[in-house]
């Protein structure tokens, strides 16, 4: 199969990525920024974190993008309306979603439901990496309310993903 170039060929052919394992990324997809900007909020801050788009189809309802986050990592501490559908694929990690703590490891699958608290974590030594769905059209990230955000710093389980 052969790239896609064009709207109208976009529309009539596959369009495929190869994988190059030995650099673990897709030919022709650059590393961006997860975000670009850490944001005002509370939690709103990151480190080490990747952002690979990978599919956008034309008229399609959903993208599809891998993020990598070294070692000692983490996304911001964020909620909002679109569900997340997460499938590790590289590496362990630990999430937060909700009030759960949820340890991953390549293939297990996680899904955020709207409006849950969720940050993606890597306390390992190898990059963590994972595929990640959301919606073509979405709300932006917002910060926790006070109450969500004391009540996960105070359980034990969910603290450490408070910061």
């Amino acid at each position: 199969m052969r790239r896609a170039s064009g709207a109208a060929e976009l529309q009539s052919r596959a369009v495929t990525l190869p994988f190059g394992v030995g650099a673990f990324g897709w030919d022709g997809v650059a590393a961006t920024a997860y975000k670009q900007s850490h944001g005002a909020g509370r939690g709103m801050g990151w480190r080490g974190v990747s952002r690979h788009p990978l599919a956008a189809p034309p008229g399609a309802a959903f993208e599809l993008r891998y993020f990598e986050i070294a070692p000692g990592g983490y996304s911001s501490l964020e909620r909002h309306r679109h569900v997340h559908v997460v499938v590790a694929v590289r590496g362990r990690g630990r999430a937060l979603v909700g009030r759960a703590v949820v340890e991953l490891a390549p293939l297990d699958v996680v899904q955020t439901p709207p409006f849950a608290p969720h940050r993606w974590v890597n306390d390992g030594e190898e990059p963590f990496g994972f595929l990640c769905t959301v919606d073509a059209r979405r709300d932006r990230p917002q910060p926790l309310s006070d109450a969500e955000w004391e009540a996960l710093a105070a359980d034990p389980r969910t603290a450490p993903f408070v910061h």
